[in-house]
């Protein structure tokens, strides 16, 4: 899931961002309404937390933006007031959700992770594959019962190979969704994180690689033990 913070106060931007990384989310922040414009023409994100008083551009303007464009991001505004008539007027704009400060951090994860399953096709929250269980609720990973403790870019990327239900994903597909803005698809991120995951999730293999295409998740049958990464770039 990508996710762009709008919040001009940067310690706040910064501790939101953080907190979601954790969380296995991939995140960019911005610090006024104009340069959030500029981001959401350059990139798809999945949910927009959205500060309502930007400099710039009032945050009200970036709703109606992203409203009038009929993009499928999903919009969680934030205000420090908190009436009954603001939060009708921040969903009138066409907000899907209105959180205001201060907050729990464990509140806006949950309205975040609601949004987000709403930005994208409808899928289970528990996903099952060649004997892996991953409960995207709760954070949780396992294969054939064993519990898997993923970093949460590793969470990230199975997550990311389990909903392609078997489809092949490519390495600048997995940038896109997994990493934040500026990985370059040249870097060896992919290829790190590719290595600690099927070392996690043990033999057999697993996690295929499709030479010059990317990767996948086997219907169940072993897999071929290719390990360079590099040959689906």
């Amino acid at each position: 899931m990508r996710v762009l913070v709008v919040e001009d106060e940067a310690f706040l931007a910064e501790m939101i961002a953080e907190g979601l990384r954790r969380d296995a989310l991939a995140v960019d922040t911005v610090g006024d309404g104009l340069e959030a414009l500029a981001r959401l023409r350059l990139g798809a994100y999945d949910v927009v937390i959205l500060d309502r008083d930007l400099p710039g551009l009032h945050g009200d303007e970036v709703c109606r933006h992203i409203v009038d464009q009929r993009l499928l991001t999903r919009i969680l505004m934030l205000t420090a007031a908190g009436t009954v008539r603001d939060r009708v007027e921040g969903l009138g704009l066409g907000a899907d959700d209105y959180l205001t400060k201060p907050f729990a951090y464990d509140e806006l994860l949950a309205r975040v992770l609601a949004l987000g399953r709403r930005a994208q096709p409808a899928l289970p929250p528990v996903l099952h594959r060649a004997g892996l269980t991953l409960d995207t609720a709760r954070r949780e990973a396992r294969r054939d019962g064993r519990h898997l403790a993923l970093s949460p870019k590793e969470f990230a990327v199975l997550e990311t190979l389990l909903r392609a239900d078997g489809a092949v994903v490519s390495a600048e597909d997995l940038i896109e969704q997994v990493w934040e803005e500026h990985t370059s698809y040249r870097t060896s991120a992919v290829r790190v994180a590719l290595s600690k995951l099927r070392a996690k999730l043990g033999e057999p293999p697993v996690v295929e690689t499709v030479p010059g295409s990317g990767y996948r998740v086997a219907s169940g049958h072993r897999p071929r033990p290719e390990d360079d990464l590099d040959g689906a770039r």
